[in-house]
């Protein structure tokens, strides 16, 4: 079977409040739009070209992610992610997958365990060629993949939304040149627990491996 990963191209191929959502959260997280900036109806209707029932749909729910904020009779403003809200998403983002690979490795099918494999299999392959860029990608499937095995809904929805977030803090970094082979190493880490079938030793693969990339993108 071979696994379909998910990028930012297929933002423009979901539904219109679906796709409106996840632009305006890129745009707001990557500082297009900055802290305090208020939200036109209009300009925004203008520039993603949609009507105002989906934008009205989408700022009622970044409001609700504490993204935005509306002011009555003024109208919406930015309100974004301080480097304190990383720090914080960071450190509950780890309780959560830690949760999660232990569940995961408990419940996993043989299915979700091949698709695991074949990711794994991708990390290793584009790591060598050192494609940064599809390795975020496959950075992310490989977690979704351990969400989907945990199999319980309300913690893969949480978890990624955390990811979500967090794949757009500070977008603009440069990479050190062992950055592919060291994350490589965190993932054949919490892989082999898989394998092993030692859910104990998947919650501290695990956890080596938040706290390492929250070193990497909260400094």
């Amino acid at each position: 079977m071979l696994y379909k990963f998910t990028d930012e191209t297929e933002i423009s191929n979901a539904p219109i409040s679906t796709s409106l959502l996840a632009k305006l959260q890129r745009d707001i997280l990557t500082g297009k739009f900055k802290p305090g900036q208020k939200l036109t109806e209009q300009d925004l209707c203008r520039e993603y070209e949609v009507s105002r029932t989906p934008l009205r749909e989408a700022l009622r729910q970044l409001e609700a992610d504490g993204l935005v904020e509306n002011i009555l009779n003024r109208g919406s403003f930015v309100i974004g992610m301080s480097d304190q809200d990383y720090n914080d998403l960071f450190e509950m983002r780890k309780a959560y997958e830690v949760q999660a690979v232990e569940w995961a490795i408990d419940r996993i099918t043989e299915e979700e365990m091949e698709r695991l494999e074949e990711i794994f299999e991708f990390m290793e392959f584009y790591t060598m060629r050192n494609d940064i860029e599809k390795m975020q990608v496959i950075n992310s499937s490989f977690h979704q993949a351990i969400y989907e095995a945990s199999h319980n809904r309300i913690l893969q929805k949480q978890l990624s939304v955390y990811q979500n977030y967090l794949k757009y803090k500070d977008p603009e970094r440069v990479y050190e040149d062992n950055y592919l082979s060291t994350v490589l190493q965190e993932h054949r880490a919490i892989f082999k627990a898989f394998t092993d079938k030692n859910a104990r030793e998947g919650a501290l693969a695990m956890e080596i491996h938040i706290n390492r990339a929250k070193e990497r993108h909260c400094r």
